[in-house]
């Protein structure tokens, strides 16, 4: 590999890339991205009880920078409305009962509105029943372990159930949308998690297990191993492959996990083998591979790693050309620019075709070198893309050549 001096016309930048105009170029791509309309979801219940506070809250997204404003159609009497977050709520009473249909939200900023579809909520009395709840939650669990319970529960027919939990372990988590209780606890864990209760409620009246306690209790100390030396090179039309070495404590089957899997590779959670032959459109680097060995207590992984991925030497090409970049910080409204993603790189033998790419799909990274180039004068481009695929227009473009 070897550095070189750019050879440009008089006005041209040099390609150590350092796109101070790239910044701007990305930003008013993604700045332009603020002609969108806002989109609002949500599925309100079309029930209410008589007693029983109702109340939905829409889920609205827009453009950075961009207020959102709610309003509404068809409001019920017994109701109210909050024009910020779109939360409609209250409290009717036995002179509400019926039927209140046709009731929009929308969403506003100022470039569009979206709306929800319309919706009919139904006013009915309190039942005479209650809800009722069932169920052993297991009493204790081993520290790297899954715990998980969830209990039965039935209501009024028409009464939508929700539930709620008192003495919630820091480790765990909890739905009230099914009253499940799950975690995982670690060794530093370890104790006894005590007068815990978990509730339904129709909305009116409510019902709760007996309090319990989940006792977590150290496990073996023995975790897996894992070990190996990936290659971090890959060239496209042949097969890559790795398979890592691992152990296990006596008794204890293991499998694999992969984090951040090429997607021209293919693995194996049974073996950890990671393998699969990369096309040209493949050329980049992958970065920030993990791969990971667990006995279903505890688990160990490889350190993180890369895989370059590049054309094969062809046509004696046995030049390169180094090329280095700034990455950019900030939006042209001022704001930081957060969720860049990554780069292209393009080049070729005229600045009219510079048809070649490679995607690096890291960040963090500022520099590339471009390998087995024949013999001529190549011409090199940089953008940079972010995580929701706005592309920047291209940096200024160089020349190195090849002898």
């Amino acid at each position: 590999m070897q550095d070189f001096n750019v050879k440009r016309p008089s006005r041209a930048r040099p390609l150590a890339l350092h796109i101070c105009t790239l910044a701007a170029l990305l930003a008013a791509s993604v700045a332009g991205a603020s002609t969108l309309t806002p989109t609002i979801y949500g599925k309100p219940s079309a029930l209410a009880i008589v007693g029983g506070r109702y109340s939905f809250t829409p889920k609205a997204n827009g453009p950075a920078g961009y207020a959102l404003t709610f309003s509404i159609s068809g409001k019920p009497g017994w109701a109210s409305f909050s024009t910020t977050s779109g939360q409609l709520s209250g409290t009717p009473r036995t002179a509400n009962i019926g039927k209140y249909p046709n009731i929009v939200i929308t969403v506003r900023d100022s470039a569009g509105r979206a709306s929800l579809a319309p919706f009919t909520i139904s006013v009915a009395a309190a039942s005479s029943t209650a809800p009722r709840i069932s169920g052993t939650p297991a009493t204790s669990i081993v520290a790297g372990h899954t715990y998980i319970f969830t209990p039965k529960a039935s209501g009024p027919t028409g009464y939508p159930l929700t539930f709620s939990i008192k003495g919630k372990p820091a480790w765990a988590k909890f739905s009230p949308v099914f009253g499940q209780l799950v975690g995982t606890p670690t060794a530093a864990n370890v104790g006894k998690y005590s007068n815990i209760i978990i509730s339904v409620s129709d909305g009116v009246k409510s019902a709760s297990l007996a309090p319990f306690a989940i006792s977590v209790t150290s496990g073996s100390t023995q975790g897996p191993t894992i070990s190996g030396t990936p290659s971090t090179t890959a060239t496209v039309g042949t097969a890559y492959a790795f398979t890592p070495k691992a152990t296990a404590p006596t008794g204890k089957a293991i499998s694999f996990s992969i984090k951040n899997k090429p997607a021209w590779a293919s693995f194996s959670i049974a073996s950890g083998k990671i393998s699969g032959t990369p096309t040209t459109s493949n050329v980049g680097t992958y970065s920030s591979i993990v791969i990971s060995v667990s006995d279903g207590s505890a688990s160990a992984s490889l350190a993180p790693f890369s895989i370059v991925v590049s054309q094969p030497s062809s046509g004696g090409g046995t030049g390169s050309a180094s090329l280095h970049w700034t990455a950019p910080t900030k939006n042209t409204n001022g704001s930081g620019l957060t969720n860049l993603a990554g780069y292209h790189v393009y080049y070729g033998k005229s600045a009219s075709t510079m048809t070649t790419s490679i995607t690096i799909a890291n960040p963090g990274t500022t520099s590339y070198t471009v390998s087995n180039l024949a013999a001529g004068t190549w011409y090199f481009s940089v953008n940079a893309y972010t995580t929701s695929g706005v592309a920047s227009a291209r940096s200024n473009t160089d020349t190195k050549v090849i002898p």
